[in-house]
């Protein structure tokens, strides 16, 4: 019984060290990453505003950042519930 109460210390430790090192911060990074094709595509549209063949690459990048940062919060959001779910603790 003590056997099983540590392996899943160390179970517990292992997921808080990994959600701590990789996943926030890539979850961060690519929210980063969705946010800057949505300012690229924001200015593409505003700079081009004459040319509807550009508006509409700028529209795409628009769409397509607005879209990763949806998915990013909402991954982010499923983690924080199952990490809390679980007893984790999430990183600041």
């Amino acid at each position: 019984m003590i056997a099983h109460a540590a392996a899943a210390d160390v179970a517990q430790g292992f997921l808080a060290k990994l959600n701590e090192v990789i996943i926030y911060p890539l979850i961060t990074l690519m929210m980063a990453i969705a946010l800057l094709v949505f300012l690229y595509g924001s200015f593409i549209f505003i700079t081009n505003a004459a040319n509807e063949s550009e508006r509409t690459r700028g529209r795409q990048h628009i769409l397509w950042g607005i879209v990763g940062m949806v998915v990013m919060v909402s991954a982010y959001a499923i983690l924080t519930v199952a990490t809390g779910t679980f007893g984790i603790e999430v990183p600041n």
